[in-house]
């Protein structure tokens, strides 16, 4: 069993609503995280999440405060979330530095599993911005400096290059299709046993005395439909053989 944070995989919503001359805006706030969530702790893992929100305030800071996980997930939520938090962003006060934390935790023998979206890698123009941050060493893969997305709405199938990786839990050779990801190149020496066109699915490496990985779809919808993340029995096989590699669990 691994103890899992998984940061992100939330939003908020605004619409406005226009009716002849009168208008009004309704807001609304979804959480992404039930299918992968719901998928480890299936499998005997501890998950904490962190939504998206909440991230600028709670992120852990320092090696302690991450050492109460064996394996961190980022997913869908963008580099300025974690290093601005509210005292460095609207008081200008120091404050620390997550992101490094975060690299010299896994240097050290953490985990780290980056998982694609709007707002993972590089992301929507860019604004992920993880490319120029220190998780850019760690990483097992090297991000674009632009807009990475790669939308396929009439889908993509993946192909599995290694079906006896430990890392993909027996998922299997046939897995159902995504509708997108970030592109990305792997680095010299990263195992990728699965990949979507020319471009990585899965990549695994390792980082001093660490773990990372990339998953550069999406562990819910809109990147993975239904099929993908709520019928396929291989996506629990997936994520929790991820955990396990990465997690040395």
């Amino acid at each position: 069993m691994a103890r899992i944070l998984i940061a992100g995989e939330s939003w908020m919503t605004t619409s406005t609503h226009v009716k002849g001359v009168d208008a009004f805006s309704v807001h609304s706030y979804t959480e992404g995280v039930g299918p992968l969530r719901d998928a480890l702790v299936a499998r005997g893992h501890e998950v904490v999440h962190l939504p998206a929100h909440r991230v600028p305030g709670e992120f852990p800071g320092d090696a302690a405060a991450l050492s109460a996980y064996d394996l961190v997930v980022l997913s869908d939520i963008g580099a300025n979330s974690i290093q601005l938090a509210p005292a460095v962003f609207e008081r200008a006060e120091p404050g620390e530095d997550r992101l490094g934390a975060l690299r010299d935790w896994v240097g050290d023998g953490g985990a780290l599993l980056m998982v694609g979206g709007y707002l993972s890698f590089s992301g929507f123009e860019a604004k992920a911005a993880f490319r120029q941050t220190v998780l850019a060493d760690v990483l097992p893969v090297t991000m674009l400096a632009e807009d990475d997305r790669v939308e396929r709405p009439a889908g993509v199938v993946p192909t599995v290059v290694e079906a006896g990786h430990a890392a993909l839990g027996g998922a299997g050779e046939s897995w159902p299709l995504l509708l997108g990801y970030n592109r990305v190149v792997a680095k010299e020496g990263a195992e990728v046993p699965v990949v979507v066109g020319d471009d990585p699915l899965v990549a695994l490496g390792t980082f001093g005395a660490g773990r990372a990985g990339a998953f550069t779809s999406d562990c819910s919808p809109h990147w993975a439909p239904p099929a993908f993340c709520e019928q396929w029995p291989g996506y629990a096989d997936l994520f929790d053989g991820l955990v396990r590699w990465l997690a040395k669990a």
